[in-house]
Parts: structure tokens; sequence; C-alpha cells
């Protein structure tokens, strides 16, 4: 069964991004069916819908929902100068973001006040250095899930 949700594209336009849902309609949980599409990230496959109707494309910034990407300002707002990606190098860094905020007292406080500043900086260096080869790079991580320190990359390639 497919979620749709309204998020953020190109130039701040609102579109509809596609999943598999992963908690069954009515529940808070998901079950071991759904758990094992999000940890492998297969839930995100029906985006390819919007890699076709050209609103998304392999790699770049994640889409946000309204309320992050749309409120953007000044230098921040290159982010939405290019299609946003089903993954990123943000996306590689947080990829246990659930688990993540799961521990923690305020997870949105935690989200609001060290992952999005966080996801911003990476996207912007994302944009700056966008090429062929970084998103062969970053494909690479997403499909091997081995160590990979985005920070120490960024620093080394700025």
């Amino acid at each position: 069964m497919l979620f749709k949700q309204t998020r953020i594209g190109k130039n701040g336009r609102l579109f509809t991004i596609y999943k598999f849902r992963t908690i069954p309609a009515g529940k808070t949980q998901s079950n071991v069916w759904g758990s094992f599409l999000r940890k492998t990230k297969l839930d995100e496959l029906p985006q390819i819908i919007n890699i076709i109707k050209g609103e998304m494309t392999w790699v770049g910034p994640r889409p946000d929902i309204p309320g992050y990407a749309d409120q953007l300002i000044g230098e921040d707002r290159i982010i939405l100068t290019v299609k946003p990606g089903i993954t990123g190098l943000a996306s590689l860094k947080y990829r246990n973001e659930e688990g993540l905020l799961n521990q923690q007292l305020n997870p949105l406080q935690f989200n609001d006040e060290i992952i999005w500043p966080d996801k911003v900086r990476i996207n912007k260096w994302y944009v700056k250095n966008k090429s062929f080869r970084l998103d062969c790079i970053i494909i690479f991580y997403t499909l091997i899930p081995l160590c990979f320190d985005v920070d120490a990359f960024c620093k080394k390639y700025n």
C-alpha cells in the first residue's frame, strides 16, 4: 500500500511524494515488514514515480514537509535550486535518524535545533559541489551501507 505526503520540491513547489506504508493504518508502530522496509530504505522505492514525473532525482537533498524547506532564507535557499533526491549526503549522515530521535527527551526540539540545521549545512555543500562523481559516491554508500564520515568527506573536498 502506498503512503502519500506533501513535500517541498525544486523552487519551493509543493508535490506529492510516494512511499510504501510502513505503519499500518490506525497503528502507531510499524510491524516487522514495515520495520524491514524502513531499515533497508526500500520504503522509498515508490519515489521512482516522482523521478519519472520529473519532481525528484536519484541524488539530492531529501524533500521536506512544509514548515522546513519552505522556510529557508538567504543563502540556505540554494537547496531549493535543485530537485530533491531519493538519497543524499544528509541521508547518509542521518541514516539512523529515527533511532537518534527516539533517544532524545524532546525529539522535535533536537530535530529543529541540531539535525535540521546540520542537514541544511550538508545540503548546501552538496549543491555547491554537485557532480556526477559525487552522486556516484552517494549512491554507492546508500546501496552498500559501509561507514562513511560525511563531515570528513566534505572537509576533504572543500
